[in-house]
């Protein structure tokens, strides 16, 4: 995800109904499929995701469930239309791990981070949770021209170390951080499901180098309090490589 520089305007967007807020408001993401996020200024953020792009509907569901358990947006009001889905969220406090302020301050941002989603994986009920981001699915959207030696790597997973429920995306700007670094909470969960927590791991620790200086992967580790696993981080990296960014399919 990038900062937007030019978003769509706010007229334009939910039949015009927040082109009141147009003043107040500041355009915090846009995705790799042109959904943008937007701060209102009032309390509450506006995701919209225009025709190709994901739908909301499966965010929606996992952030209402998600929600009794974990600090996630609180969905307020969404809906369809011609020029793209949209959801309304109330604002959640702290600031995105990878903003200027943390990007500042890598070692804190990371021990942040790896407490972050080792607190996710506690709080949510593996046995209650009734979404799904298994090996088995994510293979099912494979990029079709994956080389032959890719498909072969894939086709083997690792048994799984622990079952959890996964964020799906745990990238590090999904995660926010208060000034003290303690994570305050989790966004982007358009792929929550049951998985085996190194789906989440070994792409949390990979985005690292996508986002700070320097190498950070132990600290996050230690953090999350588990050993490396060499073999698991390197088979969920390559499968996360060669989804086609399954967290960003678009609806028909």
């Amino acid at each position: 995800m990038t900062s937007p520089a030019t978003p769509p305007p706010l007229a334009g967007i939910a039949g015009g109904r927040f082109a009141g807020r147009a003043g107040g408001a500041r355009p915090l993401w846009r995705n790799e499929l042109g959904g943008v996020t937007w701060d209102l200024g009032d309390g509450t953020v506006l995701k919209w995701s225009p025709p190709g792009a994901p739908a909301l509907g499966p965010e929606i569901a996992r952030l209402r469930w998600a929600g009794a358990f974990t600090t996630v947006p609180e969905v307020v009001d969404a809906g369809s239309e011609p020029t793209g889905e949209w959801m309304l969220t109330r604002l959640l406090p702290g600031r995105a791990a990878v903003d200027p302020a943390w990007r500042a301050r890598p070692g804190r941002a990371v021990e942040g981070l790896g407490r972050g989603l080792r607190a996710l994986h506690d709080a949510l009920p593996v046995h209650a949770c009734p979404f799904a981001w298994s090996v088995a699915e994510r293979l099912a959207v494979v990029v079709p021209g994956a080389p032959p030696d890719v498909r072969e790597a894939l086709a083997h997973p690792p048994p799984v170390d622990v079952a959890v429920v996964c964020h799906g995306d745990a990238c590090a700007p999904n995660t926010l951080l208060g000034d003290d670094g303690r994570p305050t909470g989790h966004v982007d969960m358009g792929s929550l499901g049951v998985a085996d927590r190194w789906a989440d791991i070994a792409v949390a620790t990979l985005s690292l180098g996508w986002n700070y200086d320097g190498d950070h992967e132990e600290r996050f580790l230690n953090a999350y309090g588990v050993a490396p696993d060499p073999v698991r981080t390197a088979y969920y990296r390559t499968l996360w490589n060669h989804t086609g960014d399954a967290h960003l399919i678009p609806r028909a």
